[in-house]
C-alpha cells in the first residue's frame, strides 16, 4: 500500500455511492479489467472507500455499487485510523492453502444476512495498486476471507452462493426480506 495516499475513514450521512442489493441484476454481472489506473478509478476508489466505511463494512467491491470494473477495497481494521486500506486493481488469486476454514461472512449488499461460508484460509493475490503498480500479498485468516468475499463479487457471485446450509439460508434471508430465487448456489 502505498504511504502518499492519505485515507479519510470518517463515515459520511450521504456516501457517494449506492449499495446494490440481493436481487439486482448488477450484481451477477462479471466486472470487466481495468485497462488503465488513471484518476477517474483513483476517484472510484476514494467513493468506494468513503461508502464502505459509511455503512460499517470492511470490503466493498465495484459491482455492488453499479461499476462493473475488476476494483475491489478491504479494510479489517476500519477503527485504526493509521492502518491503510487495501485497494486490488484486476486481483487475480494465484494460490490457495489446503486448510479450509468455515466461518460467519456477510455482506453490505445483503445487510443482517451472517451464515457460514467455507474458504481456503490463505490465498496469494496478484494485482494493480492505485497507481497502477504490480503488487503481491499472501493474505490469510479474516483478510484472506474478506478478498476471496470481494473477488466472488467481480465474477457475479454473493457469498449466499457458497452456503451449504440451504435451511439457514432461507431462513436468514427472508427473516430480512430477500427472496432465495436470488440465491445461485454454487459448489464449494
Amino acid at each position: 500500500m502505498s504511504s502518499e495516499v492519505v485515507f479519510d475513514k470518517r463515515k459520511l450521512k450521504s456516501p457517494p455511492l449506492n449499495i446494490h442489493t440481493l436481487g439486482d441484476r448488477v450484481l451477477r454481472q462479471p466486472a470487466k479489467r481495468v485497462s488503465q489506473v488513471n484518476n477517474d478509478i483513483r476517484q472510484l476508489v476514494k467513493e468506494m472507500l468513503q461508502t464502505m466505511y459509511s455503512a460499517d463494512g470492511i470490503g466493498l467491491a465495484a459491482p455492488q455499487v453499479a461499476v462493473p470494473k475488476q476494483v475491489i477495497v478491504v479494510d479489517i481494521d476500519p477503527d485504526e485510523a493509521a492502518n491503510s486500506p487495501l485497494i486490488l486493481i484486476n486481483p487475480q488469486i494465484r494460490k490457495r492453502s489446503d486448510d479450509l476454514v468455515a466461518d460467519q461472512e456477510g455482506c453490505l449488499s445483503i445487510p443482517g444476512v451472517y451464515l457460514d461460508v467455507t474458504r481456503p484460509e490463505a490465498i496469494e493475490v496478484a494485482y494493480k495498486d492505485e497507481q497502477g503498480r504490480p503488487q503481491k500479498i499472501w493474505a490469510t485468516e479474516l483478510l484472506a476471507r474478506a478478498i476471496q468475499h470481494e473477488i466472488d463479487h467481480l465474477t457475479g457471485v454473493m457469498f449466499v452462493d457458497r452456503v451449504e446450509n440451504q435451511l439457514q439460508l432461507g431462513q436468514a434471508l427472508s427473516k430480512q426480506g430477500f427472496s432465495h430465487r436470488a440465491v445461485k448456489s454454487i459448489n464449494p
